[in-house]
């Protein structure tokens, strides 16, 4: 049963609430113990101990906001993807575009260790990383489009996007199979994801990146509500579906390609959310769900981070580790429960 306009207004502010506290928690809360007070002087530059400021302002701070934005761009991701497949189990990784930064980064990681190279490279230099991840992204992007061409049903790409991510998998594992073993525990952390690893002046270029994939996002609120009713029926309410397709996936693409070449492949968030807030908000109206799902995905990724730097301990665990424990019972509520989902697809 879909709620009042009152009624959402009051969970949308709530969600807003939930998510600002959630934000100062996971600043305040860390693998090194910092007192409240010194923490709130540190956010301001005003901190007694020098160490104190610069982990607050220069690696907790950095990662809230990368949290923020990771958390959003995945639940969109996923969220656009089960729109365009009107499929359930879709989520932010099913074209293989995370799957081709995955390659990227074994290429610049693991060449190092490959007889065919001869010299050594740099292994995770600041950028590198970023810009294998991002052209291995591209590249399989490139393949997606050029085969969307040629497709006129989503559920063939799909399928196509499943390949293409099942090859770059292969690459990568005959680059593991030929690298000395610490480069590939270099890259298996890599795929491990972390929200840490994200400097300020990282940020400044992940940040448009995301922004402008969700603002794309909210422009095909209407068509993909159209899409709902099935690619039939949305060309004759005026939709131009082959359009909408490409829109979507350029939208996904651009922020799934610049979250794992700055996080690396962060899973369930972006399909665990989706059907959380249909669940919450008893619609699958985009006009609710997509802004819930932007302030849903950051709520969850923080709590999890939060979860990740177990609070007191000198140790961070894998954010994937986390998400994983949230994502997977979902998952299993989907598989049972699928019957009771198709209305929403």
């Amino acid at each position: 049963m879909t709620l009042k306009r009152p009624h959402i207004t009051l969970l949308f502010s709530l969600l807003v609430l939930i998510t600002i506290v959630l934000a100062f928690l996971d600043i305040v809360l860390g693998s090194i113990k910092i007192q409240l007070e010194d923490v709130i002087k540190a956010m301001f530059g005003e901190a007694e101990r020098e160490s104190w400021q610069y982990i607050i302002r220069e690696i907790r701070m950095p990662r809230v906001v990368t949290t923020l934005l990771a958390g959003s761009g995945l639940a969109v991701a996923g969220l656009l993807m089960q729109s365009l497949f009107r499929n359930p189990l879709a989520g932010p990784y099913v074209l293989g575009i995370s799957s081709g930064a995955s390659l990227g980064v074994a290429i610049f990681v693991m060449s190092s260790g490959m007889a065919i190279f001869g010299t050594e490279v740099r292994v995770f230099a600041e950028w590198g990383q970023v810009i294998s991840a991002v052209a291995g992204s591209l590249l399989v992007f490139l393949l997606i489009i050029l085969v969307a061409a040629k497709l006129r049903d989503s559920v063939s790409l799909l399928i196509v996007g499943i390949m293409f991510g099942s090859m770059s998998t292969a690459l990568v594992s005959i680059l593991q199979y030929f690298s000395r073993p610490d480069l590939v525990q270099k890259f298996v952390i890599w795929t491990m994801g972390s929200l840490s690893s994200t400097t300020w002046d990282q940020l400044i270029v992940l940040s448009p990146f995301i922004l402008s994939g969700l603002i794309m996002s909210i422009t095909l609120i209407k068509p993909m509500n159209a899409l709902l009713l099935g690619e039939n029926n949305a060309r004759a309410t005026g939709v131009n579906v082959i359009r909408l397709r490409y829109l979507i996936l350029i939208t996904a693409s651009i922020i799934i390609g610049a979250l794992t070449a700055y996080t690396g492949p962060i899973a369930f968030i972006g399909l665990a959310v989706p059907h959380l807030v249909r669940l919450l908000f008893g619609s699958g109206n985009h006009r609710l769900i997509l802004p819930g799902s932007i302030l849903s995905g950051a709520a969850l990724l923080l709590i999890c981070d939060i979860l990740s730097q177990v609070p007191g301990r000198n140790y961070v665990l894998p954010v994937n580790a986390i998400t994983a424990l949230f994502g997977g019972p979902v998952i299993l509520w989907i598989i049972i429960g699928r019957k009771r989902l198709r209305s929403s697809f």
